[in-house]
């Protein structure tokens, strides 16, 4: 078992990243000395593969848990699925020394994350992430939230888990196209951080995507690691966190304008870093070769690299960007590459050029 630190002062907690880790959780649940009462929130994909699971180990440490289980899918992260949440933590008497357990992907992560940091203005939660982007990304940090029709995440908060646990196990059950998607994020954290790391999924890429156990633990905890050192230097994002935010100002808008359905948030974020990189190379020098190795990366992984955006659907992506977190005095901040392993945050661009970039 590999161990990561996410270095917060009093809200520091571990990554716990390993095989056949779920039926140890409630014995690491026992050893923060969490209290009794606990809630399990799940997906109704998610609940039938591993909330068995999860139910007797917590149950074995001692614990009394109630399992709620959402539906699947982006459109389950809203105030109307938190309300439903809410209703059941109040009819099975959840109190505010209780705790929550995330048992899923990104979306069950960030729903339940927002529900625990607003019940009784706040319990404790942990993260359970069972897919790769969750695992890598989402899971950790502290970012929780929910959706609205205007756009993605524009309710929530920065909310840290008592304790993250990856099982890699739960990676072999995840669908082609969910594995694929997460490793959007993977790809990402090479561009914005790590040159050898890009380097070495370019090189291994086929035994990731034969989900080779030894290299997926060992690339997950890099990735772990570099959003740790990232976090821990700045939890809510006032300067250096911006950079995890490469591709997501226009993956987000394209997630948003597609009804959140069309697009999984990891194909909508290739989409994103592939024209972030060709804005990069016109603005922060980029070079070109740096640009073919992102989009052959992103091609290679099976991940879509562009879309159609007729001049209806690139108005609505203008307006979903207008409505993005990173919007600062109405003007759209961008994240764009240097080269491979190094960016910049903060970046104003005019409209027109990214217009231009998206008609390409």
């Amino acid at each position: 078992m590999r161990k990561v630190k996410v270095d917060l002062a009093e809200r520091s907690y571990p990554i716990l990243i390993g095989a056949n880790l779920l039926p140890k959780l409630g014995a690491e649940c026992a050893r923060l000395k969490l209290a009794t009462r606990c809630a399990i929130i799940s997906d109704a994909h998610v609940a039938p593969l591993y909330g068995k699971s999860v139910v007797n180990s917590l149950q074995t440490a001692g614990f009394d848990p109630v399992f709620v289980t959402v539906p699947a899918g982006e459109t389950a992260k809203s105030l109307k699925t938190v309300q439903a949440c809410y209703d059941q933590l109040a009819a099975h008497r959840i109190e505010r020394k209780s705790f929550i357990v995330a048992l899923g992907g990104g979306v069950v992560g960030d729903l339940a994350g927002f529900v625990a940091a607003t019940y009784l203005r706040g319990i404790g939660f942990v993260q359970a992430p069972t897919t790769l982007l969750a695992q890598v990304d989402s899971s950790v940090g502290g970012k929780v939230g929910v959706n609205l029709k205007a756009g993605k995440n524009l309710v929530g908060a920065f909310y840290q888990p008592r304790l993250v646990l990856c099982d890699l196990n739960t990676l072999a059950t995840l669908p082609e196209r969910e594995f694929r998607a997460g490793l959007a994020e993977v790809i990402k954290y090479g561009i914005i951080y790590d040159a050898k790391l890009f380097a070495r999924l370019e090189r291994e890429l086929p035994k990731i995507l034969r989900r080779d156990s030894a290299i997926l633990a060992s690339v997950i905890a890099r990735c772990c690691e570099i959003k740790a050192e990232v976090v821990s230097q700045d939890e809510t994002e006032s300067g250096l966190r911006a950079i995890l935010n490469f591709g997501h100002t226009i993956g987000h808008a394209i997630e948003a304008v597609s009804g959140y359905g069309k697009y999984l948030h990891g194909e909508a974020i290739s989409i994103g870093q592939v024209a972030a990189a060709r804005l990069s190379s016109r603005l922060t020098g980029l070079p070109e070769k740096d640009v073919a190795r992102i989009t052959h990366l992103f091609q290679a992984s099976g991940l879509p690299t562009n879309t159609q955006f007729s001049p209806a659907l690139r108005k609505s992506l203008f307006r979903a960007m207008q409505l993005d977190k990173k919007v600062s005095s109405g003007q759209i901040n961008f994240v764009l590459a240097q080269k491979i392993g190094r960016v910049v945050f903060g970046q104003k661009i005019h409209a027109s050029l990214i217009d231009s970039i998206l008609c390409d």
